[in-house]
């Protein structure tokens, strides 16, 4: 069965509990917008006065015998300086932490060398889509350590797509996959279990059609072949606003720090796919301060980035279409705006073309813009040239 985590968050309909959520859950603010200089209300006796005024009242003073003189007055308090990125200390305590990690040989926040990047890239493994041709334009598939966004309109396949990665990626060693598990956050409600039973199935299907007798030589290969043990290995998240979607990818770090693969190396995860559909469904009902909805979005994407390069994983982001005014008409683009498509490393546009249905790769650091069809049959994402019977999604 699938392995459900509900957050059960109170959130009243003007959204205050929602602000107190943000706010407690935010991370912390650099000094220098914790620190207030307090403004001096100085009487009119104490302002400044012109130089033959305060002679004169000097004279005045010394006359009268007084003991203290303008001179023995305590100095203005000093401002405090900060830097972009806080105070001198914090910085060296910052920098200490970076070339402290950076001595370590296998942490995989400390420098390395462009041919020890190369050859760790060429040797990662890619989670298959289920299409070859889409495989080809993607480099192999999706890849790890990477923030992948997958958008399109409703219908072409977005959920089905997301539903196959998160049972490709279990696909077993041996059977040239990663072994491992997925985590899935649905903030739509479209994550059916009956649907990915069948995905499921199919993709055993393949497997076996592939490698008719390797599954026999293995031990574990009968257990590991079986749609309940695919099922069992997805932990979905169902979110019902916002704060509850903040609050999921703030658990992420710990939740897949307690999920590590201990035989591999320490930081990296049994999870090996993280996917959220989608990650713009309620800053979109919920939000009205766009200004503040980018910072905060702005916020998870760089979380999202640290989370799949520190534990080894993908993160797959499905984004829904708006409509945008450009050169005299309406166009359809990705949600979110220009600001977002910043936020990922690869961006694929999923469209039709009339009854087909192709992905296009808008955006990659080393690949070219390309296009290929593809098909969602009852076994899932396939080739448009296999013989399975498609499937119209509503």
């Amino acid at each position: 069965m699938v392995v459900m985590v509900l957050f059960a968050i109170s959130a009243g309909p003007t959204g205050s509990s929602d602000l107190i959520f943000l706010l407690r859950t935010a991370p912390a603010l650099p000094p220098r917008l914790l620190i207030r200089r307090p403004v001096s209300r100085r009487s009119s006796a104490d302002r400044p006065r012109p130089a033959s005024h305060r002679s004169s009242s000097a004279g005045s003073a010394r006359s009268s015998g007084s003991c203290c003189s303008s001179s023995s007055a305590p100095p203005p308090p000093r401002r405090r300086r900060f830097l972009a990125g806080g105070s001198d200390a914090g910085r060296a305590v910052a920098t200490r932490r970076v070339l402290d990690m950076g001595a370590g040989e296998n942490n995989p926040l400390g420098a390395q060398n462009a041919w020890d990047m190369l050859s760790e890239e060429q040797s990662q493994k890619h989670i298959t889509t289920g299409s070859g041709d889409l495989n080809g334009i993607l480099g192999g598939g999706i890849h790890c350590k990477e923030v992948t966004e997958i958008g399109g309109v409703p219908g072409v396949g977005k959920t089905q797509l997301g539903i196959q990665l998160a049972i490709n990626v279990q696909i077993p060693v041996e059977y040239g996959g990663l072994g491992g598990k997925a985590v899935y956050i649905d903030t739509e409600g479209s994550f059916m279990v009956e649907r990915v039973y069948q995905i499921a199935e199919g993709c055993i299907s393949d497997i076996l059609e592939h490698f008719p007798h390797s599954h026999e030589k293995s031990s574990s290969g009968n257990k590991q072949l079986q749609p309940e043990h695919f099922l069992a290995d997805i932990y979905y998240f169902r979110i019902c606003s916002y704060a509850e979607q903040i609050a999921a990818i703030n658990y992420l770090e710990k939740f897949l720090g307690e999920h590590k693969d201990v035989e591999l190396c320490i930081y990296t995860s049994q999870v090996r796919i993280v996917i959220i559909d989608s990650v713009t469904f309620h800053f979109r009902q919920d939000f009205d301060d766009l200004a503040l909805r980018t910072r905060v979005l702005s916020e998870l994407s760089l979380k999202l980035m640290k989370i799949a390069k520190a534990y080894n994983l993908a993160v797959v982001l499905l984004n829904q279409v708006t409509t945008k005014f450009t050169e005299g008409s309406f166009q359809l683009t990705l949600a979110l705006g220009d600001s977002w498509s910043h936020s990922c490393t690869n961006r694929v546009i999923l469209y039709w073309n009339g009854t087909e249905r192709y992905a296009y790769l808008d955006k990659s650091p080393s690949l070219p813009v390309a296009s290929a069809p593809y098909a969602v049959t009852g076994k899932g994402v396939r080739d448009v040239s296999s013989n399975h019977k498609r499937v119209r999604v509503t």
